[in-house]
């Protein structure tokens, strides 16, 4: 071929490379189940604001700019709106706990006779709001924890890696986990969109008007995802010989019993011997017959997340964070559980609140999200 004295480009197509480090989203709910029974470990208002700003430092540094990201900030609110709804039935309703310093005192409703034990007003004690007080922000805490998982664990890799046997469940659970982000990311859209218009967005008026387009939108989500499930077969499953799934029940059911079994005979002083081997037993029986259930759902898995020693050693902070609380709750219950009668300011118990930091591991850990160039 002659040549014409024009050369061709040698064009390159640039490939985006993975800057962020996905973590296997069972280590981040792990992680955070552990914080959260840590939680119920402890009434300490000094170890539960230490596990909330754990939780929330962790998910500062690790969170995406996905919508189901963002839902951490919803969760923190419900846990507030949760904290003052407990105070104000304490102050209208009452509280079982006595107390001497009294802080107001409301207008009393009397009640019939047959109401008897409940009160409606009357005088508002500092140790009942104390007390009211400790097991709200315990709640609270543990609704921190759960929504530190749901902005850390993305729902579609979460789904991707739950056993066949689970997955029409999970699919179930994701879909009702990633319906609150989106529907906070529309109401935050459309505010938006009126407030450059000029039309108003706060009030009662507001929320009419911004609810509609939010059902709307919704609506059409869920039909255009109910249109897209049934087209990639959700629900089809295989044909498996008889006994296949008569065993597969038996270890189902026989390993939940035997973890409900277990479970009972750990939290009973006369199941001690007996407990932890049934549990374990159960567990096992119960894996088991997840393993054998996945065969009705074949399915398979592109790229599948890896569990590496990082995803253990988010999880086993977890783990050790909720283990040493446990153990403190059970060696020094006055300073997890601190009294309101008489009335006295909570202390911070040294070795607990360095456990309780023991969950900061995954800010060691896991890379952090580097930022691309705009």
């Amino acid at each position: 071929m002659p040549d014409t004295g024009f050369r061709a480009a040698r064009t390159t197509v640039p490939v985006r490379r993975r800057t962020r480090f996905e973590l296997h989203p069972g280590a981040w709910w792990l992680w955070s189940l552990g914080l959260g029974t840590a939680a119920t470990r402890t009434t300490n208002p000094l170890l539960l604001a230490l596990l909330v700003a754990v939780a929330g430092h962790v998910v500062a540094v690790h969170r995406s700019s996905a919508p189901w990201a963002r839902s951490y900030t919803a969760f923190a609110k419900l846990a507030v709106a949760v904290l003052l709804i407990r105070l104000a039935f304490t102050a209208v309703l009452g509280s079982p706990v006595p107390g001497t310093h009294v802080l107001f005192t409301l207008p009393e409703i009397p009640l019939p006779a047959w109401a008897q034990g409940i009160r409606l007003g009357g005088p508002v004690s500092a140790e009942a709001l104390l007390f009211s007080g400790y097991n709200g922000l315990k709640l609270a805490a543990l609704l921190v924890c759960v929504g530190a998982a749901n902005a850390l664990a993305a729902p579609a890799r979460l789904l991707k890696s739950l056993p066949g046997a689970l997955y029409e469940a999970g699919v179930a659970v994701v879909v009702a986990l990633t319906f609150a982000p989106h529907l906070i990311a529309d109401v935050q859209r459309l505010r938006a969109a009126r407030r450059l218009r000029g039309r108003p967005d706060r009030g009662l008026r507001g929320l009419f008007q911004v609810g509609l387009p939010v059902l709307e939108g919704a609506l059409e989500r869920s039909v255009a995802l109910a249109a897209a499930m049934d087209a990639r077969g959700y629900g089809r499953t295989a044909e498996v010989p008889a006994r296949v799934r008569r065993t597969t029940t038996a270890l189902t059911l026989g390993g939940l019993l035997g973890v409900c079994a277990g479970t009972y005979g750990l939290l009973t002083a006369e199941g001690g011997v007996y407990g932890l081997p049934v549990l374990l037993a159960g567990a096992l029986a119960a894996l088991a017959g997840l393993r054998l259930g996945g065969r009705r759902s074949p399915r398979t898995r592109y790229r599948p997340a890896p569990w590496g020693v990082r995803a253990w050693l988010v999880a086993g902070s977890g783990a050790a964070v909720a283990a040493l609380l446990a153990l403190a709750s059970v060696r020094d219950p006055g300073a997890l559980h601190p009294g309101v009668v008489p009335l006295a300011a909570p202390v911070l118990p040294l070795w607990p609140a360095a456990a309780i930091l023991l969950g900061l591991l995954p800010v060691l850990v896991v890379p952090q999200d580097r930022k691309e160039p705009s």
